[in-house]
């Protein structure tokens, strides 16, 4: 899967990951490139993922002919909380073989498949796999959000550290600013993170998401120039 799928992952649920992967995916196709994003596990969902919507939305696309099939979304399930217990409740169970099959069949039709993880790095997919092993599994580089709300940077540096423990490819941050946030948290946050990606080895840049229609031109080629 590595030579083809990125994951767009996140510190914690809400922080932005849906955005990123959508402006990505529309900056790609922007220059030519067969993209495709998809969205393995959707909680709160009652009929077509809306986190695939706003993705086409943000690429400037129609809803199409995979989407349709469920290979963007194999899993939507009602209930919103951790993947593992919405499955539970509709009386299903995650199989990450459906996922992969999927992901898989997407990659033969597009030059890039850019996955959406579902809230932090470690939520349980099934309550004996983590997503974040997962994608270890599967060798999966990752592109992680953050942003400098309170707390970030204690689950930016846990989940730096995690990642580090599974070996894994980390392509960038994306710092995204969205939001009302004090000047001096924004650039203390931006020193840390920065400092903790040299601390654990990572040499990769920080993407800036100042604006959610400034966005567009951001230079998301950054993130790729180590694959």
């Amino acid at each position: 899967m590595q030579e083809k799928t990125v994951a767009i992952c996140g510190i914690d649920t809400g922080v932005g990951k849906t955005v990123v992967t959508g402006l990505m995916a529309g900056f790609f196709a922007g220059r030519g490139g067969r993209v495709i994003t998809q969205k393995p596990v959707q909680t709160g969902c009652a009929a077509r993922s809306e986190d695939i919507l706003l993705h086409r939305q943000l690429m400037g696309v129609a809803w199409n002919e995979h989407d349709e099939a469920g290979l963007t979304w194999p899993y939507c399930f009602p209930f919103a909380g951790s993947p593992h217990l919405a499955a539970e409740l509709a009386g299903e169970r995650i199989d990450p073989e459906v996922i992969s099959r999927a992901t898989e069949k997407l990659a033969t039709d597009h030059d890039l498949v850019l996955i959406e993880g579902a809230g932090g790095l470690l939520v349980p997919l099934t309550v004996d796999l983590l997503q974040l092993d997962y994608l270890a599994g599967r060798s999966c580089p990752l592109v992680l959000v953050t942003s400098p709300r309170l707390g970030s940077i204690n689950h930016t540096l846990l989940a730096l550290e995690a990642i580090r423990t599974r070996n894994m490819h980390l392509l960038g941050l994306v710092y995204n600013l969205f939001g009302d946030h004090p000047v001096e948290i924004v650039r203390d946050s931006r020193r840390v993170m920065a400092r903790a990606l040299e601390q654990y080895g990572f040499s990769c840049p920080i993407i800036l998401l100042p604006d959610y229609h400034e966005s567009r031109s951001t230079n998301w080629q950054q993130l790729f120039s180590s694959l």
